[in-house]
């Protein structure tokens, strides 16, 4: 049983990080035939609770794709724990469709993948193609997609067998504002239910609108955790003054931020 020192206690965890790091080799530029490190993750330490929303800020490069990628269990990481309640749907841009099929012969097909009966299948049928609306598309060759129209349909697949933990990894920022409405509509109906929605975006507005709690990663590290609302505007700032070439004033705002974050200590009971 993970406990932390937050005031969760009546919480109910449903995701645990504990002492992740994750290293990647890549070829040295000054080593003729060695290989350096890179750190993409470094100590990370969180829990996430069942029937929270959480958005996750960062730049590209910052590590919040291969958090992600290790909480659905793609990666493993270097060292650390990793605990989840039930087994995590991710979904990305990327989805593991086949682009040589058609739409609703990848439908059948994701549906088998995920473990559902052929009955099963056949009756989520209908309401994947209503929430991917790619309309006639749907019987095309999905290499004849959209971005959008391929990122909507394997998004609409993934939440056929209501996950208890959903992983969206930019998925929505190919998609429509309607699309966008249906698929928050979604989401907020598994988390009624007790589930748990990890939410990764360029976007701090479709974070903060869609997510009450918020996580800052910067170059590896979480620097930040908590009301949404107040990250989101944090990292608006921080994202200004880094557009502005105020090199300085952005490097002191993250020392800032994150000297006032306190990173959960995590203890994991063992049943005798």
């Amino acid at each position: 049983m993970p406990q932390s020192n937050s005031n969760d206690s009546e919480m109910v965890p449903s995701i645990v990080l504990r002492n992740i790091t994750m290293d990647y080799p890549v070829k040295s530029e000054e080593k003729r035939f060695g290989w350096d490190t890179v750190r993409a993750l470094d100590d990370i330490n969180l829990v996430l609770y069942e029937g929270q929303s959480v958005g996750f800020f960062g730049q590209n490069g910052s590590g919040k794709s291969t958090m992600m990628r290790i909480i659905a269990g793609a990666e493993r990481p270097t060292t650390g724990d990793v605990l989840v309640k039930s087994q995590p749907t991710l979904m990305g841009v990327h989805a593991a469709l086949q682009p040589r099929l058609s739409g609703a012969k990848n439908i059948r097909i994701g549906c088998l993948a995920m473990g559902m009966t052929p009955e099963e299948s056949k009756a989520a049928f209908p309401g994947i193609v209503e929430l991917a609306d790619i309309g006639d598309a749907i019987d095309r060759p999905m290499n004849t997609y959209s971005s959008g129209q391929g990122a909507r349909l394997g998004f609409s697949i993934g939440l056929a067998t209501n996950p208890e933990i959903l992983i969206v990894d930019e998925t929505l920022s190919t998609g429509d504002a309607a699309f966008a409405q249906r698929a928050e509509a979604k989401m907020k109906s598994l988390i009624n239910s007790a589930g748990t929605v990890l939410l990764v975006s360029h976007s701090p507005k479709q974070l903060e609108t869609m997510c009450d709690r918020g996580v800052w990663i910067h170059e590896g590290r979480i620097i930040a955790d908590g009301e949404v609302g107040k990250i989101a505007t944090n990292y608006r700032q921080w994202a200004n003054l880094k557009g502005a070439n105020k090199r300085k004033d952005a490097e002191n705002l993250i020392k800032q931020i994150e000297t006032d974050y306190q990173s959960p200590s995590i203890c994991l009971e063992t049943s005798r």
